[in-house]
């Protein structure tokens, strides 16, 4: 008896102590100085077209409409989309409204993965980084 209560001690510890780890980061630590776009919206590259992709996110597969690199600004999303580690934003310095001068349009149902916040799913969009305030 004391030794089944002991094993199950053991075990559950074990358990609770491998859960509390914290997770990796998906994109790499930035070293150096980060790589902020420069050129104003209307100067930037028509975004690639939307290829159907598959992404490992963390540990699972994942096909997605668009994988998203490069310049964040003047697109439209829809479906699902993966922000990969390698896009550029504006440099902000009070305020994280990044994407304010952007023609950024995500349709509503468009689920978002972002890899810089280790591959969350955003399904609302992101107030934070729009200055839009989500519909309840």
């Amino acid at each position: 008896m004391k030794r089944s209560l002991l094993y199950h001690i053991v075990l559950l510890t074990s358990l609770l102590c491998v859960a509390c780890q914290p997770q990796q980061p998906v994109c790499p630590t930035v070293t150096g100085t980060a790589d902020f776009l420069t050129v104003p919206p209307s100067e930037l590259p028509t975004p690639t077209p939307s290829v159907p992709t598959q992404v490992d996110l963390n540990g699972r597969t994942v096909l997605v409409d668009k994988v998203v690199t490069g310049a964040l600004c003047n697109d439209t999303w829809s479906g699902t989309i993966y922000v990969a580690c390698d896009v550029q934003v504006y440099r902000w310095e009070e305020d994280p409204l990044f994407l304010k001068d952007c023609n950024l349009t995500i349709e509503p149902n468009t689920v978002v993965y972002v890899a810089d916040h280790n591959n969350t799913a955003y399904y609302n969009g992101c107030s934070c980084h729009t200055g839009e305030i989500a519909e309840p």
